[in-house]
């Protein structure tokens, strides 16, 4: 979490991003014992919607990149208990709106603690769905249909961050 000097795998140019995209898909995929092809699918299902996700942010920006990794590990998971596209669209839908305010304060320790927060969100996110409970259109920054609000997050990572990043770089540095 702090810039260590070992292999992992990457996700958006973040091995912390590439670490909670995989590492419980993966964990859920050996518990349920999915089998190779499943496992390999949930895996690209949970890289490919994190990327989606920062695309719109782009490579800076002091919205925490956990957050997307974590929602996407939530839609690998979704996908590796049974459901599809809808299951997986709510899950993420359902995660972005519990812990999209969280801001990045660079590779650090406390990343491992927002690692697991946005896990959990993932997580919760595809209980909520299969409990009937959701997040809708007007509940914060989740608009209707998950690429809508994944645009929202687009807009909130790279425009409504770029202050809070100044001040986060002014933190940091000891201004």
């Amino acid at each position: 979490m702090n810039g260590c000097e070992l292999p992992v795998i990457i996700n958006a140019g973040s091995g912390n991003q590439g670490m909670t995209c995989s590492l419980p898909v993966l964990e859920y995929a050996k518990e349920k014992e999915a089998g190779q092809e499943k496992t390999y699918r949930a895996l690209a299902l949970s890289n490919l919607v994190a990327i989606h996700q920062k695309t719109g942010i782009g490579r800076l920006s002091a919205y925490c990149g956990a957050v997307s990794a974590g929602a996407a590990a939530g839609a690998g998971i979704a996908y590796l208990c049974g459901g599809g596209y809808e299951e997986a669209v709510h899950t993420v839908v359902n995660a972005l709106a519990i812990v999209s305010g969280m801001v990045c304060d660079g590779a650090k320790a406390s990343c491992a603690a927002k690692i697991a927060a946005s896990v959990d969100a993932g997580i919760l996110g595809y209980n909520m769905y299969l409990r009937g409970q959701e997040f809708r259109a007007g509940d914060g920054i989740v608009t209707k249909g998950v690429e809508a609000t994944i645009m929202n997050i687009g807009r909130l990572g790279k425009e409504g961050m770029r202050e809070t990043n100044e001040e986060i770089i002014k933190m940091m540095i000891g201004e």
